[in-house]
C-alpha cells in the first residue's frame, strides 16, 4: 500500500450537527466526570460540554472519511490500516447544548514515518455566527503504508513546547479503568470501533483483547488535569496535545504523571504522560495549556 502527499490541502465536505444536552452529559458521565459545569442545568449560565466532547462532534467525519473526501483517485483502502496516533485540540470557547456547529476540514499533512505514513486532518468547528469553537488536528498512523515522496504539510501543523530534559514531576494520579468502560464510552459517545467492544475482532487484528479507546484515555487525563490545574474550571483549558503510543487494558490501573519546569513553557502549561499497568506509555508527549 502506498500514498503520495499530493492530496495535502484537499478540502472535505462540511458537516453540521446540533448539540443536545443528553449528548454532552452522556460524554461527561462516560468518563466519570461529575463536574457541575457539565450537569447542573440550574446554573444561571446553564451547562457546557467537557472539552474532550469535541472528538465526539468530529467522529462522524473521521469514521466516514470517504464520504467527505471527494477525490476520485484517493486510495481509500489505505484508511483500513489506520490507528489513532496524534491529537491536538485548541478550544476557542466551550461547546453548549443547543449549539449548531458546522465542521469544515481538510487534509493537513501526509508525512513519511518509519511505521508507515502519518496522515493528519485539520477540522474546525464554527457556530451559527461563524465564530470558531474548536480546532482539531487528528493524526492517524497508516501502518505499513509507504509515503512515496518527502511528504507535505509538516510546517503547517501546530507546535507545542517540547518537554525537554529539565522537567520535574508535579503530581501523579492513578485511575482504575472499569472493565465495562469501553462499552460505556462507545454507547455514550457514538465513537464506535470494534477493537474496543469485540474481543473476537480485537484478537483477529493481533491485539490481546479489548483495549480502551485512545480518546477515552485522553479524556480521563484531561479530567484530572482540569481538576488539579484549573480547580475544575474547564473553560481555562485552551490547548491539549498528545501522542498515542500504547494500550490501556480494561480492568487495569493507569497512571497520569504531570511535569513542570520547561524553560520555554508558557505560564499555566503542564506536560504529562499516561502509563498503563505495565508501566509503558499509553500517552506520551502530552501537553496542556491553561489560560487564567
Amino acid at each position: 500500500m502506498q500514498i503520495r502527499s499530493q492530496y495535502v490541502d484537499t478540502a472535505l465536505k462540511p458537516y453540521q450537527t446540533h448539540i443536545k444536552w443528553r449528548d454532552t452529559m452522556n460524554y461527561a458521565a462516560a468518563t466519570g466526570d461529575d463536574n457541575p459545569l457539565y450537569f447542573d442545568d440550574g446554573r444561571p449560565d446553564g451547562i457546557i460540554a467537557p472539552p474532550m466532547f469535541s472528538v465526539a462532534v468530529t467522529w462522524p467525519m473521521v469514521e466516514n472519511l470517504s464520504q467527505y473526501l471527494e477525490i476520485k483517485d484517493f486510495p481509500h483502502e489505505i484508511m483500513n490500516f489506520q490507528v489513532h496516533y496524534s491529537e491536538h485540540l485548541l478550544f476557542h470557547r466551550p461547546i453548549r447544548p443547543d449549539d449548531t456547529l458546522t465542521v469544515m476540514g481538510r487534509i493537513a499533512a501526509i508525512l513519511p514515518h518509519r511505521a508507515g505514513t502519518h496522515f493528519v486532518l485539520r477540522l474546525e468547528a464554527v457556530d451559527r455566527e461563524k465564530k470558531a469553537v474548536f480546532t482539531e488536528h487528528i493524526g492517524a498512523m497508516l501502518r505499513g503504508v509507504k509515503c512515496l515522496d518527502d511528504g507535505a504539510g509538516a510546517e503547517m501543523l501546530p507546535r507545542v513546547p517540547a518537554a525537554g530534559d529539565s522537567l520535574e514531576p508535579a503530581w501523579e494520579s492513578s485511575i482504575k479503568v472499569a472493565p465495562l468502560l469501553p462499552f460505556i464510552y462507545d454507547g455514550c459517545t457514538n465513537i464506535v470501533f470494534p477493537i474496543h467492544t469485540s474481543k473476537k475482532f480485537a484478537r483477529q487484528v493481533g491485539l490481546p483483547g479489548i483495549i480502551l479507546q485512545g480518546t477515552a484515555t485522553l479524556a480521563l487525563a484531561a479530567r484530572e488535569l482540569i481538576n488539579r490545574e484549573a480547580q475544575g474550571n474547564s473553560p481555562h483549558l485552551e490547548e491539549l496535545y498528545c501522542r498515542f503510543t500504547g494500550m490501556v487494558i480494561p480492568g487495569s490501573t493507569m497512571k497520569i504523571i504531570a511535569y513542570r519546569g520547561g524553560s520555554a513553557d508558557p505560564e499555566g502549561s503542564i506536560h504529562f504522560d499516561v502509563l498503563n499497568a505495565e508501566g509503558k506509555k499509553a500517552i506520551r508527549s502530552g501537553y496542556a495549556g491553561f489560560g487564567r
